[in-house]
């Protein structure tokens, strides 16, 4: 979406719930080798300890991106994070990630963790840049559409 002037619109970002299940879903699919299900998105966004962000079009009308956490004391864990096709390599992943590390924050969250397929060159990339290090490993963790294990990687951030 561009400006008046050409420029690139800035996204709205905000907290989403329930309601955006289906959009979610629908990011998410062509993103994953199994994507979840609506239904599954709105068991997440419905629950009291996920913490979940999205950034829609300078409307604020339809959802680009999103990224969802579980709480749990003062830790916390991304569950997944998917921007849309035609919004991707704009920097809306790491919008959508700057905002969400303030809010979890603004929980309390002290420590954040994330597993990442090692493969994933891009979401990878993205972590390091925000302070993400290597804690663990899980070997044969992820299967990929043709039905190949590929090793997760446990990343870490402190928040505080």
């Amino acid at each position: 979406m561009f400006g008046w002037i050409g420029k690139a619109a800035s996204p709205a970002l905000r907290r989403i719930g329930a309601e955006q299940a289906v959009a979610c879903a629908a990011i998410h699919a062509p993103s994953f080798a199994h994507p979840w299900s609506a239904a599954e998105f709105e068991s997440l966004l419905a629950a009291p300890e996920t913490v979940a962000d999205g950034a829609f079009d300078s409307r604020g009308a339809a959802l680009q991106g999103f990224v969802l956490s579980r709480r749990a004391a003062d830790e916390a864990e991304i569950l997944t994070i998917a921007v849309g096709q035609r919004h991707r390599r704009a920097g809306l992943g790491a919008k959508l990630l700057a905002a969400h590390l303030a809010h979890l924050s603004g929980y309390g969250v002290r420590a954040l963790f994330l597993e990442v397929d090692e493969a994933n060159v891009a979401a990878r990339t993205l972590y390091a840049r925000f302070g993400f290090a290597e804690v663990g490993r899980r070997p044969a963790y992820y299967r990929t559409a043709s039905g190949v294990k590929s090793t997760a990687l446990v990343l870490r951030r402190a928040l505080a």
